[in-house]
């Protein structure tokens, strides 16, 4: 892992931060360089995106965390990359055209959390319904939802 990370440093310089978390890496990246270093890193043998997902710090801004966890099968590692966003309409740019498999994991980041991903060749609700406002998974998303709950029908 020392060698892909000093790799990675070399490459992007200052755009990327890796740091050891317990037992894995991570890697905090600028969200402008985010396709290049998964593109970097796919071509270091992380051929697998295990997952894409987003974490909300309400009251720290940014307030988005985007994180991405790769996985090296030949050496058995994990890499864990982390894209700070914030603002009123946090964006990142879309991975699919290197990761396939993001395609979904971007869709439903976007639909809970707000998230856009430029690039994105679809991106539309996945989970919620079409008309639904706002995103749940928001930590200022009213535990109560948005609409009333129908009437309880018993027979």
């Amino acid at each position: 892992m020392t060698e892909i990370l000093e790799k990675l440093q070399e490459t992007f310089g200052d755009r990327v931060s890796p740091s050891q978390s317990i037992d894995q890496t991570v890697v905090h990246v600028a969200a402008a360089e985010i396709v290049s270093v998964v593109t970097f890193l796919k071509s270091q043998g992380f051929t697998m995106l295990i997952d894409l997902s987003a974490v909300d710090y309400l009251r720290r801004e940014p307030r988005f965390d985007v994180v991405y966890n790769l996985y090296h099968n030949g050496h058995r590692q994990w890499l864990r990359l982390i894209v700070q966003v914030g603002g009123e309409e946090p964006q990142v740019p879309s991975i699919t055209h290197v990761f396939a498999s993001a395609n979904w994991a971007e869709r439903e980041c976007y639909d809970l959390f707000g998230i856009r991903f430029r690039g994105h060749p679809d991106l539309k609700r996945i989970l919620m319904p079409d008309d639904w406002q706002g995103h749940p998974l928001r930590k200022d998303y009213p535990l109560t939802g948005t609409d009333p709950l129908p009437p309880l029908v018993r027979e």
